[in-house]
């Protein structure tokens, strides 16, 4: 049995308004926590988790409005699908993450984890982020309704 799920629809600039602030508070955390404070590291950390914020919302879209409605209705076949498109982008985003370091750093690989930890880092980003929208009331992963 199939579902008819409505797409999902953003505009461009809220997209990108959206996951560059995401972004940009973020790096400034991480380089606040991990590099010292040195403002220099700011563009590049935010650059880096521009992987995760933005491609990630390409990833959701592409799960919500092509996989979801091709997949059976079922709850948990949706649920396990979902984590399982996550795991897999969340490896190919960090592959990303780290050629992009590795092309514009001085970053080398003994430096960073092995390649699953991304897919398990954008688990748990996405489910805090869809944590938020189920406080807020809105369609998430949890409620599946979104």
């Amino acid at each position: 049995m199939m579902s008819q799920w409505r797409p999902h629809r953003e505009p461009l600039r809220a997209t990108l308004a959206r996951t560059f602030a995401i972004a940009l508070v973020l790096g400034g955390l991480v380089v606040r926590c991990w590099g010292g404070g040195r403002l220099a590291r700011w563009p590049m950390a935010t650059l880096l988790i521009l992987w995760f914020t933005f491609g990630g919302h390409w990833v959701e879209l592409w799960f919500l409005n092509w996989l979801r409605p091709r997949l059976p209705v079922a709850r948990r076949v949706q649920a396990v699908a979902r984590v399982g498109v996550w795991f897999v982008a969340g490896c190919g985003l960090g592959l990303g993450m780290y050629l992009t370091a590795f092309a514009l750093t001085e970053i080398r690989p003994a430096q960073w984890p092995a390649w699953w930890v991304g897919g398990l880092a954008f688990i748990a980003l996405e489910l805090l982020v869809h944590l938020v929208l189920q406080l807020r009331g809105l369609p998430n992963f949890y409620n599946g309704r979104g």
